[in-house]
C-alpha cells in the first residue's frame, strides 16, 4: 500500500509494504514488510521487515533488514537496530511501566554509553583480553572518601538523602574511574569497578587473616603440647619428691631405731659398771 507522492515508486516484486508519506519507500523494489509512516521515510531501504515513523525517520538505511527507526535517520548497512529519538534533539528519555516494576529471576544492570546504545556488560572470558589479576591496584580505592549528600533542587527538588562518591575526588585517585561528560569533565562515577576493587580488598585482607589464624593456631598447638610437657614433668618430679621423702622418713626412723638401741645399750653398760 502506498500513499504519498512517489512513495514504493521503484516496486517491483517487493510485498506487504506500506508506505505512508511522500517519498516513503521510495528506492525499495523487492525488499517486503516494510512499514514507513512519514515523509522520506526508509526512503533508501531495499531490504525487508524494517519500521519507521516520523519525518525522514530510517531515511540513511539501505539494505539492511529488521530494523526500527522512531524519530531517527538511522546508519546505512546496519540491521536488527532499534534506534529512538535523535542525539542533541531528545535531551531526556522517560519509559512508562519500569519504575517499581518487580522482576524475577535472571537479571542484568542496564547501562547506556555515549552513543546512547543499551545493553548489559559480559563478564565471560570470551569477551577479555589481558586478564590478569587486580594485584595492588585495588589500594587506590583506600584514598577514596565516601559522602552523604543532596542533589540541588533542579536535579531533585524533593533532596532525598544520596550517598556516594564525588566524581572529581576520584578522578584525581584513579582517572579511570570516572566517567565524563562531551567536555571531558567528569560527570559520573564507574561503581561497578569499584566494587570488584573492594572484592579484591576484601579477599586480599580475608587471605592476611587466615594466615594469621594458621600462624595463632601453629603456635597455640606448639603451647598445649609444652604446657602438657610441663605438666607431665611436674607430676614426674612430684613422684619422685615423694618417693624420696618416703626413702627419707625411712631412713630417718632406721636411725631413731639405731639411737634409741646405742641409748638402752648406754644404760645397760652403767648397771653393769655400777654393780
Amino acid at each position: 500500500m502506498a500513499v504519498g507522492a512517489n512513495s514504493l515508486q521503484a516496486n517491483t516484486t517487493g510485498g506487504g509494504n506500506v508506505a505512508a508519506g511522500g517519498f516513503a519507500l521510495a528506492s525499495n523494489s523487492i525488499g517486503t514488510n516494510n512499514t514507513a509512516i512519514g515523509g522520506n521515510t526508509l526512503f533508501n531501504v531495499t531490504g525487508s521487515g524494517n519500521t519507521a515513523l516520523g519525518a525522514s525517520a530510517g531515511a540513511d538505511l539501505t539494505t539492511g533488514s529488521n530494523n526500527i527507526a522512531i524519530g531517527n535517520r538511522g546508519v546505512a548497512g546496519e540491521s536488527g537496530v532499534i534506534r529512538i529519538g535523535t542525539a542533541g534533539t531528545q535531551t531526556s528519555t522517560y519509559v512508562a511501566g519500569v519504575w517499581q516494576a518487580a522482576i524475577t529471576g535472571t537479571a542484568a544492570p542496564v547501562r547506556v554509553n555515549s552513543s546512547g546504545k543499551l545493553g548489559t556488560v559480559p563478564s565471560s572470558a570470551r569477551f577479555k583480553r589481558a586478564i590478569q589479576p587486580m594485584g595492588d591496584m585495588s589500594e587506590a580505592i583506600l584514598a577514596l572518601e565516601p559522602v552523604s549528600f543532596r542533589y540541588k533542587e533542579e536535579l531533585d527538588p524533593d533532596g532525598v538523602l544520596q550517598f556516594g562518591l564525588v566524581a572529581e575526588e576520584v578522578a584525581k585517585v584513579n582517572p579511570a574511574l570516572v566517567v565524563p561528560d562531551e567536555e571531558g569533565k567528569p560527570f559520573s562515577v564507574r561503581y561497578e569497578e569499584v566494587n570488584a576493587m573492594l572484592l579484591n580488598e576484601f579477599l586480599k585482607e580475608h587471605r592476611k587473616v587466615a594466615a594469621l589464624e594458621a600462624t595463632v593456631a601453629v603456635q597455640q598447638k606448639g603451647f598445649e603440647a609444652q604446657q602438657k610437657k610441663s605438666q607431665t614433668t611436674a607430676a614426674e618430679q612430684q613422684k619422685e619428691i615423694a618417693t624420696l621423702t618416703t626413702a627419707l622418713k625411712a631412713q630417718a626412723a632406721q636411725i631413731q631405731k639405731v639411737s634409741d638401741q646405742l641409748k638402752t645399750q648406754a644404760i645397760a653398760s652403767r648397771v653393769v659398771a655400777d654393780n
